[in-house]
């Protein structure tokens, strides 16, 4: 029998036009994850890129083995490492707009998250705490990258608090973009939006858009967006091309069916507050510091912005303040370096 949010669920998927079949592919053999243990990737990971020529004088698609993932990673420019971590459903492409000009003055390094985007394997949890960890191995194993200036932006900004959290002396600066933070200043029973109640549904989410992944990331982007074409049609086609990969939307549904524990990891560290500067980004959509009053709680140097003009999608809706307000944040004098 379905619990009555997993027949609201349903109902949801099939007004959308969601259909239950189509053939699952297999997920990679540990043989062909372990056999990617060098920095080069393989498949299309570079589809959206490789026939850009000014983004490759500059950027880089590197891979590499972190714990049971294969991590794939965008990285180019001078200076200080700037990690950019993703949200959902979006992979490391979100931040393409404003990479170039933010790798003027940083290293920067555009993640894709465990489990997703073009990302190879699952992460035993999709905890923020555990994904956070398998970004550090990456950043600061794999890379040598032990001072970061870092942004997380939607369950991405999840993660980046996570990070800073556990290895606080590693992150000069905490930019955090659009996300209500499950913990003391919020409740996961607080965050019932439509698309949390539905993704964090056991199987039903998976059955109903496998096979059309596509249309629903191309229905879901507008409904938090400031403007219906938010997200171009391209992007679209870039971030259906990965969550069509198997379990890709598996993971981004588990992200989601996680906040719970997410909750609990974020009130076991919030009796530490953050010790570097952190900037919040939200969105113009929302109740005016409505976001950052779920980061409050937890900071000792909290500063706050709203997007103007801008939805959930800050980095494409607004790429110019977006861009300026990190720059900004991040050349300030001032936090570790």
């Amino acid at each position: 029998m379905l619990s009555t949010l997993s027949r609201q669920a349903l109902t949801l998927g099939l007004l959308l036009g969601l259909s239950s079949t189509g053939a699952q592919q297999a997920a990679p053999t540990p043989a062909e994850l372990l056999a990617a243990r060098g920095r080069t990737c393989t498949g299309t990971f570079d589809a959206a890129t490789r026939t850009d020529a000014a983004f490759n004088a500059t950027f880089r698609h590197e891979c590499a083995v972190v714990r049971d993932v294969r991590m794939h990673y965008v990285v180019g420019g001078r200076g200080p490492a700037l990690v950019l971590l993703h949200g959902w459903p979006q992979t490391w492409y979100e931040w393409k707009a404003i990479m170039p000009a933010l790798a003027q003055n940083h290293t920067v390094i555009a993640v894709d998250l465990p489990g997703l985007g073009d990302s190879v394997g699952s992460p035993p949890s999709y905890e923020k705490r555990v994904l956070a960890q398998y970004v550090r191995d990456l950043i600061s194993g794999v890379l040598g990258q032990r001072q970061i200036d870092l942004v997380g932006h939607d369950l991405g900004a999840g993660v980046a608090y996570q990070y800073a959290a556990q290895f606080p002396g590693e992150v000069r600066r905490l930019a955090y973009l659009d996300y209500y933070l499950p913990g003391r200043g919020t409740e996961v029973a607080q965050l019932n939006f439509p698309h949390f109640i539905f993704h964090r549904q056991e199987v039903v989410p998976e059955m109903l858009t496998r096979g059309r992944e596509r249309e629903y990331l191309g229905h879901f982007y507008p409904e938090v967006a400031g403007r219906p074409d938010a997200i171009s049609e391209e992007e679209v086609d870039e971030f259906a091309r990965t969550y069509s990969q198997p379990d890709k939307m598996k993971g981004g549904f588990e992200l989601y069916r996680t906040l719970d524990e997410d909750e609990r990891d974020n009130l076991a560290v919030a009796g530490t507050p953050l010790p570097m500067p952190v900037l919040v980004s939200s969105a113009s959509i929302w109740p005016e510091g409505s976001v950052a009053a779920t980061m409050r709680p937890v900071t000792r140097d909290l500063r706050a912005v709203t997007v103007p003009n801008s939805g959930h999608w800050l980095a494409e809706e607004n790429p110019e303040f977006v861009t300026r307000a990190l720059l900004d944040f991040f050349s300030e004098v001032g936090g570790r370096r």
